[in-house]
């Protein structure tokens, strides 16, 4: 599977089979105005990976909750308006913003943690996470995997506990793409490790720690804590604006517990 850091928390995902999707794609300076309004400098730092209308062709786009930085109104309203009629993947409180920014209710699958979907070759499970406050409280993360190549778990904006790794490590992913910047109650460096030990995927990704100047910090604060954990091993940065291609562990074989929950046939009515 290849993954594409688009900055912040968005990124690109492709299959083996050419099935495209987008998460959280943040592809404008929109954070800018709200950051003035609250005395913070969001400012978009790096320029945008791609334009809101590449994401045309792509066969869905995943958020996990409505904050301006994953519901991006000046991502979201373009690619709608340039004919963008991929699936549309969220939990209520993301989905409601995307009909009220012209979204067709009837596209959007709504998530839930243990809630599983597929798009193309592409199998998506939503899980467990902590929300900022009260404004939005669906927020979720998602591990997704391609039959054969390896599972990746997104954390999503999450503050720590202990119910993400027990969530989680069941499943194995092979990658953890977890935010690191402690602001807005995200989890800090030191806790993004603990949970990388307690999950023990192969690779860990930092992100959402890159783009906004009041919202910012080197990744290599996050290795630092991987190092204490005795973990330095997985981490894995990947380049923005660049693809990388993940691989399944070749190191877990035993067989992995579904995403998908398998279909139980109903009995025949007597």
């Amino acid at each position: 599977m290849a993954l594409g850091w688009l900055g912040q928390a968005g990124f690109v995902l492709k299959s083996p089979q050419g099935c495209c999707l987008a998460l959280d794609p943040y592809l404008s300076n929109s954070c800018e105005a709200v950051g003035k309004a609250a005395g913070l400098n969001l400012r978009r730092m790096l320029p945008t990976a791609l334009r809101p209308q590449e994401l045309v062709g792509f066969d869905g786009i995943l958020f996990t909750h409505s904050h301006q930085d994953h519901v991006d109104p000046e991502t979201v309203v373009p690619y709608l308006r340039a004919g963008g009629a991929g699936a549309l993947v969220a939990p209520h409180e993301a989905a409601a913003r995307l009909v009220n920014l012209g979204a067709d209710a009837g596209r959007i699958t709504l998530m839930w943690p243990n809630r599983a979907h597929r798009i193309g070759d592409f199998t998506l499970r939503a899980t467990f996470a902590i929300p900022f406050g009260g404004d939005d409280l669906t927020h979720i993360g998602y591990l997704v995997e391609v039959r054969g190549g390896p599972r990746i778990y997104f954390t999503g904006d999450t503050d720590y506990n202990e119910i993400l790794s027990l969530s989680v490590a069941p499943f194995q992913p092979d990658v953890m793409v977890s935010v690191i910047n402690p602001a807005f109650r995200n989890l800090s460096p030191r806790e993004a490790a603990r949970l990388a030990k307690a999950i023990g995927p192969r690779w860990v990704v930092p992100c959402h720690h890159d783009l906004f100047p009041d919202n910012s910090l080197p990744d290599r604060l996050f290795r630092t804590n991987l190092v204490l954990e005795g973990i330095a091993d997985m981490f894995c940065p990947v380049e923005y604006g660049k693809m990388r291609l993940f691989r399944k562990d070749p190191r877990r074989r035993t067989r992995l517990q579904p995403l998908m929950p398998e279909t139980v046939s109903e009995k025949p009515k007597r």
